[in-house]
C-alpha cells in the first residue's frame, strides 16, 4: 500500500494538537480585515485566534476568501514529490470556491504524477463539522483503511455530519450578506438568537430563533436529540468564537442528556468562520440525519 497523507484547510477548526496526533495537514487560508490580509490557520502560526477576535472587535469590514489553486498546487506538489498520495477533505463547495480550486489544481498535477493518487473531497461541511469528518476519516486511516476506502468512507459519512449552530449578535452575518439589514435590525430589538444549521447541499440555512440566550443552549441539546442517530460511542465537536465558557456549559447539557456519547471536543471557530460568524458564535456538530 502507497504512503499518503490527509489534507484539509483552516477551515476545519481541528485542534492543531488533534491534527498533529493524526499528522493530518492543514492548508491556511486568507481573511481580509479593513483591507489587510492574515494569513490563518490552525496551528496559529500566522495569527492567533485571540489577535484575531482583537482585530475583529474593532474593525468595520471583514472577509474570508477560498484557497487559491496556486497555493492547492504547492502544498499537494510537496507531498507527491516525496512519493505520498493524498486524500484532500475539503470546505464545502456550498460556501466557498475551495473545493473547485483544489479539483482543478489535482487535474493538472494528474497530468504530471500519474504514478500517484490525489483524491479531493468536498466536505458539504464547515467549521467543526468538517473537522469532525476529518478526524474520523483519520481514525479509520490509524485502524489500517487504505485510501480508496477512506475516500469511499468520507463520501458516505460527509451527509451524516449535522451542523447546528448560532450567534451572540445579527451584526456579522449581516455585515457578510448573509442576512438583510432588517432582520438584523429587528433581532437585535428583540434579542433573537438564531439557530443556523448547514443543509444536504453544505449550504447555510436558518432553522428557528429563540428569544434570549435563557432556553439557547438548552434548544440547541434538543435539536441534537431530534437529529443525532446512534449516539453511543460517537466524538462530537463543539466550537466557539471566544465563548469557552460556553461552550464547556454546552459540553455539560450533552453529556447529561446523552451519557453515552464517547468524547466531546471543544475547539475554536478560526478566522475563516469567525469573520463571519463574530465574536460569541457557538457551534455544535455530531452523526446523525438533517432535516430535509
Amino acid at each position: 500500500m502507497n504512503e499518503f497523507v490527509i489534507m484539509t484547510d483552516a477551515c476545519c477548526d481541528l485542534p492543531n494538537e488533534l491534527a498533529a496526533r493524526y499528522n493530518i495537514i492543514s492548508i491556511p487560508m486568507n481573511v481580509t480585515i479593513d483591507q489587510r490580509s492574515y494569513e490563518c490557520n490552525i496551528n496559529e502560526e500566522y495569527l492567533t485566534f485571540a489577535k484575531f477576535y482583537d482585530l475583529l472587535d474593532s474593525s468595520e469590514s471583514a472577509m474570508s476568501s477560498a484557497v487559491s489553486m496556486q497555493t492547492f498546487t504547492e502544498h499537494m506538489e510537496r507531498e507527491l514529490k516525496a512519493g505520498r498520495d493524498i486524500l484532500y477533505i475539503s470546505f464545502s463547495s456550498g460556501l466557498s470556491a475551495t473545493y473547485q480550486n483544489a479539483e482543478m489544481a489535482a487535474q493538472e498535477l494528474r497530468a504530471h504524477y500519474s504514478e500517484r493518487k490525489i483524491y479531493v473531497v468536498d466536505s458539504l461541511c464547515a467549521s467543526g463539522g468538517e473537522g469532525l469528518l476529518v478526524y474520523l476519516v483519520a481514525a479509520e486511516k490509524a485502524n489500517g483503511a487504505d485510501i480508496e476506502t477512506l475516500r469511499d468512507f468520507a463520501e458516505r459519512t460527509k451527509r451524516m455530519i449535522c451542523h447546528w449552530f448560532t450567534v451572540d449578535t445579527l451584526s456579522y452575518l449581516k455585515r457578510g450578506g448573509r442576512i438583510s439589514k432588517s432582520v438584523a435590525l429587528v433581532g437585535s430589538l428583540l434579542s433573537i438568537k438564531p439557530i443556523l444549521l448547514v443543509d444536504r447541499e453544505g449550504r447555510l440555512a436558518m432553522h428557528s430563533k429563540v428569544r434570549g440566550v435563557k432556553h439557547l443552549l438548552q434548544t440547541i441539546v434538543d435539536r441534537m436529540s431530534d437529529t443525532i442517530r446512534d449516539a453511543k460511542g460517537q466524538v462530537i465537536v463543539i466550537s466557539h468564537a471566544n465563548a469557552v465558557e460556553r461552550a464547556r456549559e454546552l459540553a455539560l447539557l450533552i453529556k447529561e442528556r446523552f451519557p453515552e456519547i464517547k468524547e466531546v471536543i471543544i475547539s475554536h471557530i478560526g478566522p475563516t468562520i469567525g469573520c463571519h460568524a463574530g465574536p460569541g458564535a457557538l457551534a455544535l456538530f455530531f452523526k446523525g440525519k438533517m432535516p430535509a
